[in-house]
């Protein structure tokens, strides 16, 4: 047996030696002092880790609340798109950090268990409550509807992580500052740490979603419901089961094959088929087919990028369901001195949608760069549009691109179609006066430049673009894809939303078209009958056009006070394009 260890006797030293006992005042003093230095700094360091245990903890429900927050306004975007579901997220959210902070200590005291422990249920049945209510959508409406979603399932968990967090703070040792501060310093510091994270993760998810199957919108929200039950560890977390079974095997807004099988076999009973799906930095991307009506298109979101006929033959380019896209083919029409032939001429095309417009100019055999920031649009246009794979393709930010490298591409460019992804809202950088400046950099002396934009003329944002086109180039014509509305259908309906296209030059002369021959056309019937720009609209009739201005970088409020109402109207036309059990599926 070991030998039993000795408890130094009192008054002994640890070695086993009697302890000397000081010889004078002086060092009766100095062991004094030295052994209340010791227990000062064991009290500083427990005091030191104490805080920090109450800080971290605080930290991380600040920032699970700011980053769940985000991924809540993303699982809006694909029912009610991205401006509705931004309008009133921040009034939901500075709502429910009201009620949490001020209602911890009664929440505390009322509720049988402890408030962190209710969390992880919470945030496990958001999901599921989010699956039912998206088909309520067309009910609650564009404008409530995704204030109403949210107040049913991020609103609690945001009211119930405050009162934690301020339960928490109440420990933080205050005492240094003082008591004029004291009372407010910690709301005011995690509402200010709140904003910080949440703006720094939402720039980061939509850096990283859908790279991985595990970064999209579903399964992030089981990634956090996982991080609350780690917080929160109970017996509690069994009442979590029926909602994690529901997300797992009957959500069919999870990106799993089994769920896309699932949602499949919906969509086959009214006449649809979903092709593809996945997520990306502009949001929720899919391929469906109509094959019932015949026909194919691409979502992003609550818009369509484009869409062709399945049920006419392909010859050489696709048949466009919208006209939109073959109009802006007619830059190809427009009359300028010293055109080079096809053959020898370069195209830039700014957004790519299902590639309905390059796929043309490439077929005509003209040289075409894609600039697309969308991967997954890329991707998709590949497999499922027949993009031609004869192009230069810039996966990229156009308006970076075009800043980098307007000098080494200057009059580069003999078309430039500039047809960017709206969605009711206008990416409005892509429209500011320095941005189109930069395509004009890229053009030729001759060179001609269509762009497209989706907008309400009863609105001014679209007089306020078509003053800042015609700044920067000094010749253009302005068309609308549809014939213009009656002003009965228009006062009945409150808008009028259609796609606008301007086609301008560079050079002084009026812009002209030749007449299109049966080349222009590429076997396509869609182009024998939509190729040829038909409804010209006249600056005089664009709301605002007068005193609107132009659109620079640093005044891009000119627009976005506009966003709501065009949004709003951009969902509802949605709505009638394609059923509503289509969007509410996603």
């Amino acid at each position: 047996m070991p030998p039993k260890k000795q408890t130094p006797k009192k008054g002994s030293s640890q070695s086993g030696r009697p302890k000397k006992p000081p010889e004078t005042k002086e060092d009766f003093e100095a062991e004094l002092k030295l052994l209340a230095g010791q227990a000062k700094e064991e009290t500083w360091s427990n005091w030191a880790i104490q805080q920090s245990i109450v800080y971290g903890k605080a930290l991380a429900l600040v920032t699970l609340m700011a980053a769940y927050s985000n991924v809540s306004l993303l699982s809006l975007s694909p029912v009610y798109g991205q401006i509705p579901a931004t309008r009133l997220h921040q009034r939901v959210i500075w709502s429910a950090l009201f009620v949490g902070w001020g209602a911890n200590i009664v929440l505390r005291q009322t509720l049988p268990v402890k408030t962190i422990k209710l969390l992880p249920l919470i945030a496990a049945y958001i999901p599921m409550v989010q699956y039912f209510l998206f088909q309520y959508s067309e009910t609650f409406g564009a404008e409530l509807g995704p204030a109403i979603t949210e107040s049913l399932t991020l609103f609690p968990l945001v009211v119930l992580s405050t009162a934690c967090i301020a339960d928490v703070l109440e420990d933080a040792d205050l005492s240094g500052l003082p008591k004029s501060i004291a009372g407010s310093a910690p709301g005011l510091s995690a509402y200010t740490i709140f904003n910080l994270i949440q703006s720094a993760s939402l720039r980061q998810l939509l850096a990283q979603i859908g790279t991985s199957m595990m970064q999209t919108r579903v399964s992030l929200q089981l990634v956090f419901t996982s991080t609350y039950s780690i917080m929160a560890r109970s017996k509690l977390l069994a009442w979590a089961l029926p909602a994690l079974v529901h997300t797992a095997f009957f959500n069919t807004h999870f990106m799993t094959p089994m769920a896309t099988s699932s949602l499949n076999s919906t969509l086959n009973a009214s006449g649809w088929s979903l092709v593809d799906r996945w997520e990306s930095n502009t949001g929720y991307i899919s391929v469906l087919d109509s094959y019932q009506t015949g026909f194919r298109v691409m979502r992003c979101d609550h818009s369509l990028l484009g869409g062709e006929w399945t049920k006419f033959p392909r010859r050489i380019v696709g048949e466009p369901i919208y006209s939109v896209f073959t109009q802006l083919e007619a830059v190809r029409l427009v009359q300028v001195p010293n055109k080079a032939p096809d053959n020898e001429a370069k195209a830039l095309n700014i957004g790519l949608g299902i590639g309905t417009t390059p796929s043309a100019l490439i077929a005509h055999g003209i040289n075409t760069t894609i600039v697309e920031i969308d991967p997954v649009v890329y991707d998709f246009a590949q497999k499922y549009f027949h993009l031609p794979s004869n192009h230069t393709a810039v996966i990229q930010d156009a308006i970076s691109w075009s800043q980098s490298n307007k000098d080494d591409l200057h009059e580069n460019y003999d078309y430039i179609v500039h047809d960017v992804f709206t969605g009711g809202a206008e990416p409005i950088p892509l429209f500011t006066d320095e941005f189109l400046r930069n395509l004009k950099h890229m053009l030729k002396p001759n060179g001609v430049i269509a762009i497209n934009y989706a907008g309400d003329f009863t609105l001014p944002p679209l007089g306020i673009v078509i003053n800042t086109i015609k700044e920067v180039f000094p010749s253009c014509r302005i068309f609308r894809e549809n014939e213009p509305p009656s002003s009965e259908t228009v006062a009945e309906a409150g808008r009028d939303f259609d796609n606008v296209i301007v086609f301008c030059t560079k050079a002084t002369v009026p812009v002209t078209f030749r007449p299109a021959i049966e080349a222009d056309f590429l076997q396509s019937l869609s182009r024998k009958g939509y190729l040829f720009p038909k409804y010209e609209v006249y600056q005089s009739s664009l709301l605002g056009s007068e005193e609107a201005g132009i659109l620079r970088v640093n005044e891009t409020e000119k627009l976005a006070e506009w966003h709501d109402q065009g949004a709003l109207g951009h969902w509802a036309v949605m709505r009638t394009v394609l059923p509503v059990h289509i969007w509410e599926s996603w």
